[in-house]
């Protein structure tokens, strides 16, 4: 599978400890197959200034030793994890975790349910409008070291 990885520098050899505390599905190393949103993901950099890069990698299709968790839909159970793990709890470690980002338009139903200013049902009731867009979250160097593969950083311009 062919992913991508926006950042303000070249990373040839990704690992999972440069990775910031409470994202949404933890501390990892995250990619998308969504070619598109990453180089938009890229933006950001170059807004702030600095060089912008699209690095390219390709993860092996067999990932059976691996404990994955793919999420396929805004639902409750992606919301319960996300909010986990924004909060810092304890979840089931998985190596990898893929499903839904939560991007702007997201974000902003998540925050109002967080602050418990929705309930947990209407926060699912907007989320079930909004198609995923996509991102994955590897969480174990071991994955990383056996099953990534760095191809190419591209400079956005």
């Amino acid at each position: 599978m062919k992913l991508y990885h926006a950042s303000n520098c070249i990373i040839d050899t990704p690992d999972v400890y440069h990775s910031r505390d409470l994202l949404d599905f933890g501390k990892g190393f995250y990619l998308t197959a969504l070619e598109e949103q990453a180089r938009k993901y890229s933006q950001r950099f170059l807004f702030r200034g600095d060089k912008a890069f699209l690095n390219h990698y390709i993860l092996n299709d067999d990932l059976s030793e691996y404990n994955v968790k793919k999420f396929e839909a805004y639902n409750e159970e992606w919301l319960d994890f996300v909010a986990a793990c924004r909060a810092g709890k304890p979840t089931e470690l998985y190596d990898i975790v893929s499903g839904g980002i939560a991007d702007d338009k997201v974000f902003n139903t998540i925050d109002l349910y967080f602050s418990g200013n929705i309930s947990k049902t209407e926060a699912l009731e907007r989320l079930a409008f909004i198609h995923p867009n996509h991102q994955i979250c590897i969480t174990s160097q071991k994955v990383i070291s056996k099953s990534l593969h760095f191809i190419e950083a591209e400079e956005i311009k």
